[in-house]
């Protein structure tokens, strides 16, 4: 049954990772999510409904549009496939659980933070709002259930620390960019990084959300020195990184406060 239910959230995945893409995509443009439908960005071409299977698709064209034959970018088809493993991870690491439920939710996020990030440079208020209050809604339900049974003081309880850890994150990626633009005297970090910290807060605790801060610039360093090299631009979207290192640590469950009392 585990290869049976893995199998499932990954294709699960794959389609909500497809969904993702539209939604990173068009939010930031102030686009609707619906019409127009999806299409070509190269001749505007309506892609029929088995141009739109996540993966299988894009492979089997050849990595081109259907009419006018132009090359697309495999930018997509990596957010569907990421979209899915981090699914399927959720059912691995969580089993059938609330916490899987969490972990979906987190993960949707993050994905598509990561695609408008790397798009626009935007991470948009929209996405953090609607999915924190659906995250706070599942660590209610969370931190409720003790023994097959509802107790609404432990939820309360619960939830209260989470909300506690979210505000004092959100807080320290305040301070932080206060000081930076103080040194560097212009806008040293977007408010979308400031605001995506409350979500770490939130999932991951206040040790591990600063702990992402630290894993997150290690992670971008070789990277952005690549990018830089091969581009002329000097702007580098760091929610991308925050959000992969939050996904490590997450996943990971990493106990920062075990690993120090050792």
């Amino acid at each position: 049954m585990e290869i049976y239910y893995s199998i499932c959230f990954f294709v699960f995945g794959l389609v909500f990772g497809s969904f993702y893409n539209v939604v990173g995509y068009r939010l930031p443009k102030g686009e609707s999510l619906i019409k127009p439908g999806s299409h070509c960005p190269n001749c505007n071409h309506e892609l029929n409904w088995y141009e739109l299977i996540p993966v299988f698709s894009y492979l089997c064209l050849g990595c081109k549009c259907l009419k006018c034959k132009k090359k697309i970018s495999p930018f997509y088809m990596f957010f569907e496939l990421l979209t899915g493993i981090l699914f399927m991870l959720s059912y691995l690491v969580f089993g059938l659980s609330v916490k899987t439920i969490i972990a979906v939710t987190l993960s949707s996020i993050l994905v598509i933070t990561m695609i408008s990030d790397i798009l626009f440079y935007i991470i948009e208020d929209k996405v953090l709002l609607v999915g924190g209050i659906i995250l706070i809604i599942e660590l209610f339900i969370y931190h409720g259930i003790i023994d097959n049974t509802f107790d609404l003081v432990e939820a309360f309880k619960g939830l209260g620390y989470n909300l506690l850890d979210g505000s004092i994150a959100f807080g320290i990626m305040y301070s932080i960019k206060l000081l930076g633009d103080f040194v560097f005297k212009k806008e040293s970090m977007g408010g979308g990084d400031i605001k995506l910290m409350f979500i770490f807060g939130l999932t991951l605790g206040i040790l591990n959300s600063i702990v992402s801060i630290f894993l997150a610039s290690i992670i971008a360093l070789p990277i952005s020195i690549i990018i830089l090299k091969m581009k002329s631009t000097h702007e580098i979207p760091f929610g991308p990184f925050l959000s992969i290192a939050a996904l490590i640590l997450f996943f990971s469950q990493v106990d920062i406060i075990e690993l120090l009392t050792i």
